[in-house]
């Protein structure tokens, strides 16, 4: 299942953000750990908030992933569909 997460992160919280983030190797930024898979990661480092499209093979997984920077981060995530998926849904559901 894909999800859609965004982010926003405290301002007193931002500039160590900043910190671990720049101080991270790719391999390291691009690792989410088991279950997770990265389909995408879009930033706005002057306001301090962005948006992950990721993979997940559980709900869990996903919590697991995120629970370390909820302390730092505002943080919100949905399920979310591509557009032939939500193409099929809507149909199905009007009866199509």
């Amino acid at each position: 299942m894909k999800f859609m997460v965004q982010w926003y992160t405290h301002p007193d919280k931002r500039m160590d953000v900043v910190q671990d983030w720049v101080g991270r190797t790719p391999e390291e930024r691009g690792n989410l750990g088991p279950g997770l898979k990265m389909i995408g990661r879009w930033h706005n480092p002057i306001e301090g908030d962005g948006v992950l499209i990721v993979e997940a093979d559980s709900h869990a997984d996903l919590v697991r992933y995120i629970t370390p920077w909820t302390f730092v981060m505002d943080i919100s995530f949905a399920p979310v569909l591509d557009d032939e998926e939500s193409a099929a849904a809507l149909k199905s559901g009007l009866g199509g």
